[in-house]
């Protein structure tokens, strides 16, 4: 495991109100594969583990994150395997992502920590403070839980062919992709394809979001993203399996939704969620946001992430 400090570069050309490059970066082995690691505040500070969602990186947090840092806070993030400055891994799963998560708490901190996770985010860090409750102190999901069908009624057996044909689907896709890479386009023209994704965003957030999950190569801007990668999940996963955790979540658990549902979002709402909340939880609507709230109103999720987590 390395550490520096990062150095003024490319980022500067292309900046955003509020933007604070973290205080450290490092890296940490998982198994063989090395996941770019970045820190915000003190080191002296709790550790709170930050997890970014799919097709995003943790400088995606880049305003979201020194407000958090600033209330006290050792803000702890990485860029998940295939994306960003993290290595591309041979095969990808949702369990290679979650032991991922695991190797950066084991590399930060032996004591119990806080964690945030947004969209994918949001369902690694449940399911790994489902698996690892004395870990944790509590959790917050940003647009991170599902409001699927739970799928009860359904047997062992078809959600076990439902999984084979989910890997055989993703296995032909990897076939279909192997030695490609992501095409390149214009730094502009790279922030108004992102816009289809993040409707809400302004063109200058995405514009910096470029800048900085993107690499410019002599062609031009293409995505720091394994062209591996796909939307619809990272293997054997559905999001609505984890509602099945929900009802007696061990830890103090606070969800985070938008009101407004977008392409990404994981279709959650107050009602949808409601049946399977455990008791005690709190669950917070913004009205006027959408699935990247902690963009669109960093101060406000930063200020109520804050309250429930002293």
């Amino acid at each position: 495991m390395s550490e520096s400090t990062p150095t003024a570069s490319q980022d500067a050309a292309v900046s955003y109100p509020g933007v604070r490059l973290a205080d450290r970066t490092r890296r940490v082995d998982s198994n063989g594969l090395s996941l770019a690691v970045y820190e915000w505040g003190e080191e002296s500070a709790p550790p709170l583990l930050l997890a970014h969602g799919g097709f995003d990186f943790a400088r995606t947090f880049d305003v979201f994150a020194p407000l958090l840092a600033d209330g006290g806070w050792r803000v702890v993030s990485w860029d998940q395997r295939g994306h960003g400055d993290s290595e591309h891994a041979a095969l990808y799963s949702w369990q290679a992502d979650v032991r991922d998560a695991l190797a950066v708490l084991d590399a930060t901190s032996r004591e119990p920590v806080a964690a945030v996770g947004h969209s994918k985010g949001g369902g690694l860090l449940l399911g790994l403070v489902h698996a690892l409750p004395e870990r944790f102190t509590h959790y917050v999901a940003i647009e991170g839980l599902s409001a699927e069908p739970t799928g009860k009624g359904a047997s062992l057996h078809s959600q076990a062919r439902f999984t084979e044909a989910m890997v055989s689907d993703w296995l032909d896709h990897r076939r279909r992709v192997a030695g490609s890479k992501r095409r390149s386009d214009s730094l502009d023209g790279l922030a108004r394809r992102r816009a289809r994704m993040n409707p809400r965003l302004p063109h200058a957030w995405l514009r910096y979001l470029v800048s900085v999950g993107a690499r410019h190569d002599a062609d031009g801007w293409r995505w720091r993203i394994d062209p591996e990668l796909r939307f619809g999940g990272v293997g054997p996963y559905r999001p609505a399996w984890t509602l099945r955790w929900l009802p007696e979540f061990p830890r103090p658990l606070l969800g985070i939704l938008g009101s407004v549902i977008e392409g990404m979002s994981m279709g959650a709402t107050p009602e949808s969620l409601a049946p399977h909340l455990p008791d005690g939880a709190r669950l917070e609507t913004f009205e006027d946001a959408g699935h990247f709230i902690h963009i669109e109103r960093p101060r406000c999720v930063a200020d109520l992430v804050l309250g429930f987590l002293s």
